[in-house]
């Protein structure tokens, strides 16, 4: 393997280089340059400035003769070359004469479709963070050809001059393999940027990349959970008595499934030892800390939200006591779509037939409610392809296709799962209570629900049962929960409204038969 024209470029610009520094070095090293202060739970607490999440307005392609007609533009923002190469310059001249922190890892646990990426970060505690969310326990060869990552966030952009939208930028060139991140300190942005080039790469080699979490029961059963932010994702699949695979991206290959990193980054709001233990107490030495407030103490305060709801720990895997090393497994038995549906009318839990399961992912629905952004009031419907529109590369069919191919291939069931809002809508009603939500996950994955009664839910036609051990009866029909049932019955219309505007997009792409499997208004 040779080394790619830009990556000997780079490794010749970078002047001050220091390598491959342990866990406990970057602390240190952070500590020194003033980066972040130590909680007393020996965390590594930092603070990201004005960029306390991603910037997707600020994320661009490089659109060249390479990927023009491969990429999908009407979801990616593309970039000339010319805006890359002077980024690129400003990158390669302001590392010159600053110290910068060198590390390979790879993304994917499986051998075959792993990514050597190596790591330019001009802080040491970015660096720790590369450490703790990739798999940074092997040794990457010295000539393998991956993708570079340079990460400065003192290196700033000029708008106009440079053609983007602001000071930060994102700028992935796949042709170069090289992806820019400046401007900004929110690490999400490197773990994003590099699960959006597996988006890219895995397809071609027949691997279906996922924006879900995954685990494992004792009897072997692999089990996904896709879902936006909000929806429970990470706090579903963290569960005693199944190991976790992975908390956020993986792979689906023709032996099964394999998580994309070697850690986790969890949300930290209202977080507690009691709700989810795994996550309480992975937050320790080495852990990374975003935009945490700690009190008078040095203990984080994860209630108070002072600097951003979008609170963040970024641990290894192995900080998970159950966690499963290395983190592959086998074909899914069971995916589980996860909405938090805020309007007050979806089921708690449905079953999904394989048309059915291409049409929900498509829409990738969840739900904002007010005080999320400025100006929401009200319930608002949110659709993200896949559950993770922003990470896909290519047209979203490239994805759709493959998840519709495993589940005839391997007879994977696929469920929704409704952790939303139950007697009413946001403001009315009130969030599904989590022991039951908990209790139907755990009656799905384990097959208590196989033979159960199955009764058609009226508009969006997928299957609800008439009833779940340990849970009311009558929550599983959300109508019964309402008072108002007129009010219910215009509710779930409008959602079915909302769904059929959005499909909209793909009449003439995708078959009758999945077009048809979604709600009739």
């Amino acid at each position: 393997m040779a080394l790619t024209k830009l990556r000997k470029e780079i490794d010749a610009a970078v002047q001050l280089p220091v390598f491959d520094l342990s866990r406990e070095e970057l602390v240190e090293e952070a500590l020194a340059n003033g980066e972040g202060v130590l909680a007393a739970n020996g965390a590594l607490r930092v603070v990201t400035g004005k960029r306390t999440g991603r910037s997707p307005k600020d994320k661009f392609f490089v659109d060249d003769a390479v990927t023009h007609d491969e990429l999908c533009w009407e979801n990616n923002l593309p970039c000339s070359k010319a805006t890359f190469d002077r980024l690129y310059a400003k990158m390669l001249a302001y590392a010159a004469d600053h110290k910068m922190y060198v590390t390979d890892v790879y993304a994917g646990a499986d051998p075959r479709y792993r990514l050597p990426v190596h790591f330019v970060n001009e802080l040491a505690w970015q660096q720790l963070f590369i450490r703790n969310l990739f798999i940074s326990n092997e040794e990457v060869p010295a000539d393998a050809e991956g993708f570079t990552v340079l990460c400065m966030p003192n290196v700033y952009a000029d708008p106009e001059a440079d053609g983007v939208h602001s000071e930060m930028f994102v700028i992935i060139n796949l042709t170069e393999k090289v992806v820019l991140i400046g401007g900004g300190r929110y690490a999400g942005e490197m773990k994003k940027g590099i699960f959006t080039v597996m988006n890219y790469l895995l397809p071609k080699h027949g691997v279906f990349s996922m924006h879900c979490s995954a685990n494992v029961g004792p009897k072997g059963d692999t089990a996904l959970f896709f879902g936006l932010s909000g929806t429970g994702k990470t706090t579903l699949s963290a569960d005693g008595t199944r190991a976790l695979v992975g908390d956020d991206e993986h792979g689906w290959s023709k032996d099964g499934i394999f998580n994309i990193e070697g850690g986790c980054y969890a949300k930290c709001v209202h977080l507690s030892e009691y709700t989810e233990p795994q996550i309480f107490r992975a937050i320790r030495k080495n852990t990374v800390l975003e935009n945490v407030i700690l009190d008078e103490n040095g203990d984080p305060d994860y209630d108070d939200i002072a600097l951003t709801e979008n609170t963040r720990a970024a641990y290894p895997l192995t900080y998970i006591d159950n966690a499963l090393l290395p983190s592959v497994a086998g074909h899914p038995k069971n995916i589980i779509f996860l909405t938090a549906d805020a309007f007050g009318v979806l089921p708690p839990v449905a079953k999904l037939s394989k048309e059915q399961a291409m049409y929900h992912y498509l829409s990738g629905y969840t739900s904002k409610v007010a005080g999320t952004e400025d100006g929401i009031v009200e319930p608002q419907a949110t659709f993200s392809i896949g559950f993770g529109e922003p990470f896909l590369p290519l047209p979203p069919l490239t994805y759709a296709k493959m998840l519709g191919q495993r589940i005839e291939e391997y007879g994977t069931n696929v469920y929704l799962i409704n952790t939303g809002w139950s007697a009413g809508p946001y403001g009315k009603g009130h969030r599904i209570r989590l022991q039951y939500t908990r209790r139907l996950v755990n009656a799905v994955l384990d097959g208590e629900l196989d033979n159960a009664e199955w009764v058609e839910f009226p508009v969006f036609g997928f299957k609800i049962p008439a009833a779940c051990p340990d849970v009311p009866s009558e929550i599983l029909n959300p109508r019964n929960t309402w008072e108002d049932k007129a009010a219910y019955d215009e509710q779930l219309h409008k959602l079915a409204m909302l769904f059929g505007k959005n499909v909209t997009k793909f009449h003439g792409l995708i078959t009758e038969e999945i077009l048809s499997a979604g709600p009739k208004a």
